[in-house]
């Protein structure tokens, strides 16, 4: 006889800002759940023929138990032998045992602290949503953070309240990825200076068994709004990429591109009708996929440029990307960006930037620092360590500013390959 596992703990913490306007039962989505008794040969068949299901939510008696995800079910499955081991035993062998549960009174406020909270894996498992313990249905963080989206006029004073907070929980979003840069890059450095207490820049890198992936972008504003967004396309980013996806940088920044608009309700120009304002928000991004096997770099960039290094040269490569930002009304559902491919010698220097460093204002002039600079800079540099060019680089840029204000967030990675 199969165990009985005890339900998850259900979330009823509430903050003493409850809207009732806008609770988490406006995310309800109902979805068929299976049972502790239910195969894993039952539950390959749903996600066979639900393609659009990213959860399965497991019950027991009406309570739920655990969450079963998609890609993380599929992939195990996919392993040798796994079919033949697994299939006919009980589903909760890939069950998530705490997932989050939520009240569906909870406000969307208070859920998106709940969200953030618990970490990553709710950007892209999703959360149960029940009424005192029992099952009602699941509720998707990308619904939660669009919706945040469109409430985030009204919620400023949340918003400022809480802002000092929200850096913290931007910087631990992007621990892993600092963690795991140390781990895997012998010499990079790393900059990201917010503007205002919270940044609209970001940076996610991710090692896999024979490369890395690095991607950095910027959203539009910077400050809250910026932050804002830097959820969002941190949310899609976790959903779309992984272990195949990431090799191709092109097809992930497409794919990307698509959810966005979707969920910021973007329409191509000549499909708005006008009926309701509609978001022009979106990021410039670029992603590179590094194969250690094979030493070949692949860069898909919107709107911002990779730059190399290569030894025994003098000056900056420098390789545009597409013209076309990920996101806003001006770029088409169907846009493709290009891959850029290129086998790297030993010792080459790889360098991402955001727009802040270009274009921050100063010298007699005030005019902007510009790529030249930043170029003749990396070139001076060439062959010191990264920290050390990291120490230089913003040296030179505080020079130039001077008493200046700060124009942007500025970000930038640098990694020797």
């Amino acid at each position: 006889m199969m165990p009985i596992h005890k339900a998850a703990q259900v979330s009823t913490s509430y903050s003493g800002r409850l809207d009732t306007a806008h609770s988490t039962r406006e995310l309800l989505i109902e979805v068929e759940p299976v049972t502790s008794a239910t195969t894993n040969e039952a539950v390959f068949q749903i996600f066979k023929a639900q393609e659009q299901l990213i959860s399965l939510p497991v019950v027991e008696d009406g309570r739920p138990i655990g969450l079963i995800n998609r890609h993380i079910f599929m992939e195990s499955l996919a392993r040798p032998f796994h079919r033949e081991i697994y299939l006919r035993k009980s589903c909760i062998a890939f069950m998530d045992k705490q997932p989050l549960i939520v009240e569906a009174d909870l406000s969307i406020e208070d859920l998106s602290f709940r969200v953030l909270s618990d970490g990553k894996k709710v950007l892209t498992d999703g959360f149960i949503i029940v009424k005192d313990g029992t099952y009602l249905g699941l509720g998707l963080a990308q619904d939660m953070l669009s919706a945040i989206a469109h409430l985030q006029a009204e919620k400023n004073r949340l918003v400022m309240e809480s802002i000092d907070y929200g850096s913290i929980i931007q910087r631990s979003l992007s621990r892993a990825s600092r963690e795991a840069m140390r781990e895997h890059l012998i010499d990079h450095f790393l900059i990201w200076e917010p503007r205002d207490v919270v940044s609209g820049d970001f940076y996610y890198f991710q090692h896999f068994g024979d490369g890395f992936i690095a991607v950095l972008f910027d959203c539009t504003g910077h400050g809250v709004p910026g932050a804002f967004m830097t959820l969002i396309m941190s949310a899609f980013l976790h959903g779309t990429i992984n272990a195949q996806s990431c090799r191709n940088p092109g097809a992930l920044i497409a794919e990307i591109n698509r959810k966005v608009k979707v969920a910021m309700g973007q329409l191509d120009h000549g499909q708005d009708t006008g009926a309701e304002g509609h978001s022009d928000d979106g990021m410039d991004a670029a992603f590179c996929w590094f194969d250690a096997t094979t030493r070949r770099l692949t860069y898909a960039g919107a709107h911002m440029p990779l730059m190399l290094m290569l030894p025994q040269t003098q000056g900056i490569t420098v390789i545009d990307g597409d013209r076309h930002g990920v996101g806003y009304a001006s770029t088409p559902m169907t846009q493709t960006w290009q891959n850029h491919e290129m086998v790297l010698p030993e010792g080459t220097a790889v360098y991402l930037f955001t727009d802040g460093i270009f274009d921050q204002l100063g010298g007699d002039k005030r005019i902007a620092f510009g790529k030249r600079r930043v170029r003749a800079c990396l070139t001076e540099l060439a062959g010191r360590p990264m920290p050390e060019q990291r120490q230089a680089l913003l040296a030179a840029l505080a020079e130039y500013q001077g008493n200046e204000p700060r124009k942007d967030d500025i970000s930038a990675l640098g990694f020797r390959v």
